[in-house]
């Protein structure tokens, strides 16, 4: 009989070569049972050396390939389709997270049954790994390193394809009008900070926030 997915762990990857295989060490490597989560991991069309990357992790992970870069939410999306958990958690292609990260998230939704997501905190790290600061998951709030029970995603809707920037802040506007994201103050996430973020580029992200401020 095969064992019940607890936990899916959905990566979308774009022309990550360089940080993609520390993400999915960390990964591989929780202290949870491996027979109760999955990892799956959508290359949207990288055009690097990410597929071969993923190749060494043959057997580990689900790899969904999408032949041309459809952005982030319809990445994340095709996750989705095949994704088996009661529970959903997200981590970017270039983070990386402590081995505690899946038993604790897992752990507080088991126990608290009224929750509908929880939220951890991360360290903002650069792209050396080198320390910048800790970050509350509540001050100031990130995509990924929150956990969300399955059926819930599927009552307020998946990702918003229109929006290949402010996807987490669309999604989590939706999410927050029905249920609360609740709050664990252990930084259990790694949020890499790097030339390369798509957050990095202003021009894109004021289009995107007229977009969110227009559903207003």
């Amino acid at each position: 009989m095969e064992a019940k997915i607890k936990v899916s762990v959905i990566v979308a990857v774009h022309n990550e070569e360089r940080f993609i295989g520390r993400c999915l060490r960390s990964l591989i490597r929780q202290d949870l049972d491996n027979s109760c989560f999955e990892i799956i991991v959508v290359n949207d069309g990288s055009t690097d050396k990410t597929a071969y990357a993923l190749d060494l992790f043959y057997g580990d992970i689900n790899v969904v390939t999408h032949h041309e870069n459809l952005g982030l939410p319809a990445a994340v999306n095709s996750g989705l389709d095949i994704a088996r958990g009661e529970y959903i958690v997200r981590v970017d292609s270039d983070d990386y997270v402590n081995e505690h990260f899946l038993t604790i998230l897992t752990t507080y939704l088991d126990f608290n049954e009224q929750c509908a997501a929880v939220s951890c905190d991360y360290f903002l790290i650069d792209q050396h790994e080198n320390f910048i600061k800790r970050e509350s998951s509540t001050k100031n709030p990130i995509a990924c390193g929150i956990i969300f029970r399955r059926e819930l995603i599927d009552d307020v809707g998946r990702m918003n394809e229109d929006f290949l920037l402010n996807e987490e802040k669309e999604f989590r506007r939706r999410f927050e009008k029905k249920y609360k994201i609740e709050h664990i103050s252990i930084p259990l996430y790694r949020y890499r900070k790097h030339e390369g973020n798509m957050t990095n580029d202003l021009s894109k992200i004021k289009k995107y926030d007229e977009l969110l401020s227009s559903l207003d």
